[in-house]
């Protein structure tokens, strides 16, 4: 293991986590060629680099936290998206390994949200009518099981978390500040789980990881991470706050493309490497 390995994984997780990428499919490839592990494992190790990120959104959005039992609304966001999230989820996330040591290409996804955001982009730049922004305080039931089953869908490698919260929260009319910080709301629950699944599911294959990284390496992965993702979201809401929405709606969309292209042209030898070490 190269000493730089941990901080690569760390900026790569921290940076792809907020954005229509994948994160867990970006660190699966960096894994698959830095640890020589195979794809499986790679996806679980993926899953348990959330940690890093788990840390930033609540870092960064810590008087949110706070006022979650105090707040009815937000209360009950949580819990409905985290519920369906759930029921969603597991069944996929047991199913993740079997798809991945398929013919599976995990870039497709990604590719089909990057279009739909660009195709949403365009609907709404020509659209002679302007589309009135919805805030938080407007999201009834329906839309929160819908985000939570968005949510739910991402945990098949190659699905975005972010991208799929955020670009459904977007399609369903509200505003990009709303539908980024929201999101991210919503993740803190949501990859709670997604840890804990690893934990209980998966901790053979996460020990096989930290073995090469040593605890240190991982330490210093998690910690790298955290401090990139800080930066990030910060970034990314400012952006929302004085941004168009079919704006952000293209950039999303071609960063996705752009990701998932990069995939698509990789997976086969990733795919040849696994067959390799199994």
């Amino acid at each position: 293991m190269n000493a730089l390995d941990p901080v690569v994984i760390g900026v790569v997780q921290g940076f792809s986590e907020w954005l229509p990428i994948s994160s867990k499919t970006q660190v699966l490839l960096v894994s698959t060629l830095l640890l020589n592990v195979s794809v499986a494992t790679a996806y679980a190790f993926g899953l348990f680099m959330e940690i890093g990120s788990i840390g930033s959104a609540a870092t960064y959005f810590w008087r949110d936290v706070l006022r979650v039992f105090r707040d009815r609304k937000l209360l009950t966001y949580l819990v409905v998206v985290t519920a369906v999230t759930g029921f969603v989820g597991v069944p996929l996330f047991l199913l993740s390994e079997k798809a991945l040591s398929g013919a599976y290409n995990v870039g497709y996804p990604m590719l089909a949200l990057g279009l739909i955001l660009i195709g949403d982009g365009i609907y709404i730049m020509i659209s002679r009518e302007k589309r009135r922004e919805k805030t938080f305080r407007e999201m009834n039931l329906r839309d929160m099981i819908i985000i939570g089953a968005m949510q739910g869908l991402a945990a098949l490698p190659g699905v975005s978390r972010s991208g799929m919260t955020v670009s459904t929260m977007l399609l369903l009319g509200y505003s990009p500040e709303d539908a980024f910080r929201y999101s991210y709301l919503a993740y803190i629950p949501a990859a709670l789980g997604a840890f804990g699944a690893t934990l209980v599911f998966t901790r053979h294959q996460i020990g096989s990881v930290a073995s090469q990284l040593t605890p240190e390496g991982l330490v210093l992965a998690v910690l790298t991470a955290f401090v990139t993702g800080l930066l990030v979201i910060g970034a990314l809401l400012k952006v929302a706050k004085r941004t168009k929405i079919y704006v952000i709606d293209f950039v999303l969309g071609a960063l996705a493309i752009a990701g998932s292209l990069i995939i698509i042209a990789n997976y086969s030898n990733l795919a040849a490497a696994n067959a390799t070490l199994s």
